[in-house]
């Protein structure tokens, strides 16, 4: 049965086919939400919970752990840490991907509840929690700055106006407002008034929750009407504050202005950002805009400006609101260079078609198949909801090399009928009959290489799915387009053979070259089938350099891309005090906006933006790359040693990763993780493998989050002295905390708002050890009781922050790469500094370099897998254990090709590196089956040897494989250029495709037909070994004789 006959009977019904292929491909081309990479949403949940004053200590003992206990008994748990500060902790829990994130913060709510009676009852609230996505990244920063408004009127600005009216646009998840300083009435009390006045400091606490309240006062109910009764009992500003009289000494009332300093100031005065350009600096609030998950990101952005203008104009005209990042713009650069790098590719193919065809009529007819192929791939990626990202487009670009092939097969073959004298109808029947079985063998094989893709699991198979699928929709939309419409289109627009004959100078100009390339061939096959040994001998050397090649070839994960931004971590000292942190922020800050590479910078210190009180965070928006001498990795090369005149604070500068893959947040981007019970082993043998880690060649940038050398005061109460005193425990504690909290004394309510009083010992009071002595305290009787009385202090070191993986305490190490290193180069080196560790302290690498571990072997895997699946499906087809063996023959010296062009190139064996691979199998092996299929039906049909019929199938289908192959090299060549805004992470594939094809191409000219040889005559040696063994059996004996 002939399938395309149907078309080529019916030239309408199959126009209309391709013509609703195209227009609703066209149609979803402007649907399909745009992005970087595909949306992988990690089941990621992050609790929060604060004891306002707890040590790091407290919080990891007796918040943290109680939590974690609850949080492993949740179904799904793929990982749980925990961070604990002064005063609150967070918790991170992993889920596996395959669980709903629903569902788990059901339980996690439930687990909460749970824990909540063996938590301290001093937390001021429940534990909280949030979802969050590892890695998603804002979309946009925004940065507002005023000349003359406080930052708290500023923050009221951020939250209520801006930062609403952006989450109402269409995609907008939330929006972030770091550096805020939300307004507080500070009450600064002095001691050595308190004193003179014998006034205890939890007096003043008591009288501020007694003087402003906000509590109901009835109502009046009159004969006609009823009034509600309104007291003034609460108040705004501190102005009203210094009038409260928090007792009376000698018949008058002292009034809190008597004694302290109340102001109108900010919850949070130890936190602080800035927008630095060009070197100058001022102060502002920095907005944070994220996506909703498959929202179009250009989408976004672009509504979001459209929104700024109307948000501004209702802004006072000393505020001003600017664009400090937009993740858009290289989204788009990177999406049109993509878009050009196809258009390029696709001109490229066609091209090759036109040189060997010669013939506008017969090239516009494979040509055809690659639009359609792509359209029709293109509509069925919106209706499986995919996105237009890097790896879709890619496999977009990879499949213009080859969609074509099955065409040009197809037209090949029946150009070749008519040049025998046969009518265009009848070569367009018989050409097709013949050629459709071959082109079902490369389609299915082809689209079978990306099955195991399919089926793989985790985190690389969430992030390559919608590549696999795409590339198997092109493939199988462009066996169904040679099959129906490229036979239809022969029998339409090709001419008679006589009329064939009638060539223009570009046949005749270039016929004489293919006629030597030709003859050359027949002459190097002949010479190679009498030497068959030689080529055999070809076959195990290049296996065995393949094998010799993947072994040193250096390894890597996702390339990161020149992204037109960056990150400045900064860690200083333990106990840095906010003022001197601010300081350096902003000397780094003028350094880097200086560079004429810079275009602006956003940086903080203090704030829960940042991971403690020692470190901070910067952003950086670089100008466009064609603006810019240096790229992001030479900016930081070149940046790095200037920060070497900081003492006591590092510098950390690094490029966005292209995808962040979980694992904690740190000041670098890879992370290895040292955990284990016993507290004091791990902390001693931490910094060891540290330094070691340094050590490793390609390594730079190392920092750990161990901060065991945390300057505290501690004091020692003297328990006897204290209850001979008539006092306790907890009257000590309650007014160390209302003098150093700050204390969160009583609450302003506002109709839009709620606003924190807090109580606290005046600035210069908090600045060193010895002014402890000054707090006294108030027993029962009334009397004022100098801490000296019965305490002692010291100082000593403690820790900053306690980090917790699976419920044992860890220490995180992190660290950069070095320009051109490779993430495989030192992960063995990593590893054998940890060798030595003791038993009990386990090691294992986090974040991407954990993701890495586990790609190399599973894509290993996945190599031998597509290896098996594709021998399956060959077999099923040609009903043969050993012609597919043949066909696959030629895949050692792809292999061979790629892995020699990445060393030659000096580029890592990275994920798309392996996709080449991938792309490999399915492509070399066309050239064995075009082969194969020719050198089978002339044996059956005509009679001849196996030598001679491959012989003459090598002749025949030279020409469609040199088309094929051609086609496929210049389809990624632009890819192999780099050319574009990341450009440079996707060469690896291209390089390895093309390397790949170059080398198998005149490899497997000669070695399918030496194989195939070999091999018929091990079968039939076989076969004759059966045959005289089945003779030699005793026949049966008939029942009865």
């Amino acid at each position: 049965m002939n399938f395309s006959s149907v078309f080529i009977n019916r030239p309408v019904a199959t126009s209309l086919i391709m013509l609703a292929l195209a227009v609703f491909g066209a149609m979803s081309y402007t649907l399909l939400p745009v992005a970087d990479l595909p949306n992988i949403d990690f089941p990621t949940l992050v609790v929060s919970a604060s004891l306002p004053g707890a040590n790091p200590d407290t919080m990891a003992s007796a918040v943290a752990t109680p939590l974690e206990r609850q949080f492993t008994t949740i179904a799904g748990v793929d990982s749980i840490t925990s961070t604990s500060a002064t005063g609150n902790c967070s918790i991170t829990i992993t889920f596996s991907l395959d669980r709903d994130l629903d569902g788990a913060a059901v339980d996690v709510q439930t687990a909460i509840a749970e824990a909540m009676p063996l938590l301290p009852p001093g937390m001021p609230s429940p534990p909280s929690f949030r979802k969050y996505n590892p890695s998603d990244s804002p979309v946009m920063f925004l940065g507002l700055v005023s000349t003359t408004m406080p930052l708290y009127e500023l923050q009221e600005y951020a939250e209520t106006q801006i930062a609403q009216r952006l989450s109402m646009v269409n995609g907008v998840a939330q929006v972030n407002v770091f550096g805020a300083q939300k307004f507080a009435v500070r009450v600064q009390v002095n001691p050595d008034k308190l004193a003179a006045h014998r006034i205890g400091i939890d007096e003043v606490g008591r009288a501020l929750r007694q003087w402003n309240v906000n509590l109901p006062t009835g109502t009046l109910w009159g004969d006609k009407q009823a009034l509600n009764i309104r007291a003034n009992g609460q108040m705004q500003r501190a102005e009203q504050f210094r009038k409260v009289v928090v007792t009376y000494r000698n018949g008058r009332p002292v009034r809190l202005e008597d004694i302290a300093k109340v102001i109108d100031s900010v919850e949070d005065d130890k936190t602080a950002s800035w927008l630095f350009q060009n070197g100058k600096g001022v102060v502002g609030l920095n907005l944070a805009v994220m996506r909703q998950a498959n929202s179009n990101v250009i989408q976004v952005n672009d509504d979001i400006r459209a929104l700024l203008p109307e948000v501004r104009r209702n802004l006072p005209p000393s505020v001003q609101l600017t664009i400090r990042g937009d993740r858009s713009k290289t989204i788009r650069d990177a999406f049109h260079d993509i878009r050009f790098t196809m258009l390029s590719a696709m001109a490229l193919v066609i091209l090759v078609i036109f040189l060997f065809l010669r013939n506008a009529r017969a090239t516009f007819i494979p040509a055809m198949a690659l639009p359609l192929s792509l359209l029709g791939t293109l509509a069925l990626m919106f209706l499986l909801g995919f996105s237009l990202d890097n790896l879709s487009m890619m496999a977009l670009i990879l499949s213009v090399g080859f969609v074509v092939d099955d065409a040009i097969v197809m037209l090949e073959n029946i150009v070749r009928h008519i040049e025998k004298g046969k009518s265009v109808m009848e070569a367009a029947y018989q050409g097709s009959r013949e050629i459709s079985f071959t082109i079902v063998s490369m389609t299915v094989s082809l689209a079978a290489v990306f099955i195991p893709i399919l089926f793989m699991s985790g985190l690389m198979g969430r992030l390559f799915h919608e590549f696999a699928v795409t590339i198997v929709i092109a493939i199988l939309l462009s066996g169904f387009v040679s099959v129906s419409l490229t036979p239809m289109l022969c029998s339409r627009l090709l001419k008679d053979g006589h009329q064939q004959l009638q060539r223009g100078w570009l046949f005749r100009a270039t016929e004489c070259f293919f006629d030597i390339m030709l003859r050359w061939y027949d002459w190097t096959l002949r010479l190679v089938l009498r030497a068959r040994p030689v080529m055999l001998a070809v076959f195990f050397g290049t296996i065995y350099l393949t094998y010799y090649l993947f072994e040193i070839v250096p390894k890597g994960f996702i390339p990161d891309t020149d992204s037109d931004s960056m990150y400045a971590n900064t860690e200083a000292i333990q106990g840095i005090s906010f003022y001197k942190m601010a300081e350096y922020q902003q000397r780094m800050a003028r350094i880097i906006s200086s560079d004429p590479n810079v275009e602006s910078m956003m940086t903080s210190a203090g704030g829960s933006f940042n991971m403690s009180a020692n470190s901070a965070r910067s952003f950086i928006t670089l100008k466009p790359r064609a603006e810019r001498e240096l790229s992001v990795t030479q900016l930081i090369e070149k940046l790095r040693p200037q920060f070497a005149q900081f003492v006591g604070a590092r510098v950390i500068l690094t490029a966005p990763p292209s995808i962040r893959l979980g694992g904690r947040s740190s000041n670098s981007q890879y992370q290895f993780t040292l955990q284990g019970p016993d507290v004091g082993e791990l902390y001693r043998e931490a910094p060891r493998v540290m330094q070691a880690i340094a050590q490793v060649p390609g390594i730079v940038d190392v920092t750990s989050d161990l901060q065991i050398k945390n300057p505290r005061v501690n004091v020692t109460v003297d328990r006897d002295k204290v209850a001979a005193l008539h006092l306790n425990m907890r009257d000590v504690s309650n007014a160390m905390y209302d003098a150093f909290g700050p204390r969160w004394s009583s609450t302003i309510y506002s109709p839009n708002a709620q606003y924190k009083v807090l109580l606290e010992l005046e600035p210069e009071y908090q600045r060193h050890p010895d002014l402890l002595s000054k707090l006294y305290f108030r027993n029962r009787e009334g009397v004022l009781i100098p801490m000296d009385s019965f305490a002692s202090t010291y100082t000593d070191a403690g820790p900053q922050v306690i980090n917790h993986s699976g419920q044992l305490p860890s220490v995180t190490i992190s660290y950069n790469l070095r320009p051109g290193t490779a993430l495989g180069d030192v992960v063995e080196g990593i590893e054998a500094a940890a060798a030595r560790l003791p038993d009990t302290i386990q090691t294992s690498f986090q974040g991407t370099a954990k993701a890495f571990q586990d790609s190399l072997a599973n894509l290993t895997m996945l190599l031998v897998l597509a290896l098996a699946v594709v021998y399956i499906c060959l077999g099923v087809l040609y009903e043969s254990y050993v012609h597919p063996l043949t066909i696959l023959s030629g895949l050692p010296s792809a292999g061979l090709g790629a892995l020699l062009t990445l060393v030659l190139f000096k580029q890592e064996l990275n994920i798309y590196a392996f996709v080449g691979l991938f792309m490999l199998i399915g492509i070399v092996k066309k050239n064995a089956i075009m082969q194969i299929d020719f050198a089978l039906e002339a044996e059956r049909r005509e009679g001849k040897s196996p030598r001679d019929a491959i012989y003459e199938g090598c002749l025949i289908r030279f020409r469609p494989i040199l088309m094929t192959t051609l086609a496929a090299l210049l389809g990624v060549l632009p890819i192999a250029i780099g050319y574009g805004a990341g450009g440079e992470a996707r060469r690896p594939l291209g390089l390895a495709v093309a390397g790949g094809l170059v080398i198998s191409q005149f490899v497997t000219l000669y070695l399918t037909p030496v194989v195939y040889t070999y091999l018929d005559a091990l079968v039939g040696l076989w076969n004759r070994h059966i045959g005289r063994t089945a003779a030699r059996l005793p026949r049966p004996v008939p029942a009865g004789d």
